[in-house]
């Protein structure tokens, strides 16, 4: 059964290894996730551990897929660092391994961000993936809603340049711009 865990700063530097090696793998089968093939698994490693010090802020949050002891997947939640956007965070890098698709991994790697954010008071989810992308599929299907297309906004592994869809998804009450909790109203259809 593959376990889905948040991990701290350390533990991302414990894993970083592992998770450089699923990023060559998705990068080399095509994924745009912001790199270029061929990726060097070492500058891979490198960047991963980088991302430490954000977890550690918690200006990011991250989770992987352990199956055993191997990394299967992996994802990304980013918070906004202005005032006025702390109701707001944006999902990032959602990679599993391609061994590991089709078993719903990635909803759940999905599922876990965003019942954590709802549960942290973030009331809206943002995300850009690569337009017409099998990851574009899964987001709609998860709910996502599309928001607009950027053509040409960034490369492929290949280095051809493609369009980019955004996405939003609206979740539960949370905390108002001011930080004060927003209080929901039924509607009273009397």
């Amino acid at each position: 059964m593959t376990e889905i865990v948040q991990v701290s700063g350390p533990e991302l530097v414990t894993y970083a290894d592992e998770l450089a090696a699923l990023l060559v793998e998705i990068v080399d089968g095509g994924a745009s996730v912001g790199f270029l093939a061929p990726l060097d698994r070492d500058a891979s490693a490198c960047w991963w551990r980088e991302q430490a010090a954000s977890v550690s802020a918690g200006r990011l949050q991250v989770w992987i897929a352990r199956d055993g002891e191997r990394v299967a997947g992996t994802i990304g939640l980013v918070r906004a660092p202005l005032p006025n956007a702390r109701h707001r965070a944006e999902v990032t890098k959602l990679m599993v391994r391609p061994s590991a698709q089709g078993r719903g991994l990635g909803r759940r790697l999905l599922d876990a961000v965003e019942e954590t954010a709802a549960g942290d008071g973030v009331t809206l989810l943002v995300l850009d993936t690569e337009s017409d992308s099998a990851a574009e599929r899964l987001y709609r299907s998860a709910g996502w809603t599309a928001c607009g297309s950027v053509p040409g906004y960034a490369a492929d592994p290949a280095g051809a340049l493609r369009a980019t869809t955004y996405y939003y998804k609206e979740a539960g009450p949370g905390p108002a711009p001011g930080g004060e909790p927003v209080e929901v109203l039924a509607d009273d259809a009397t």
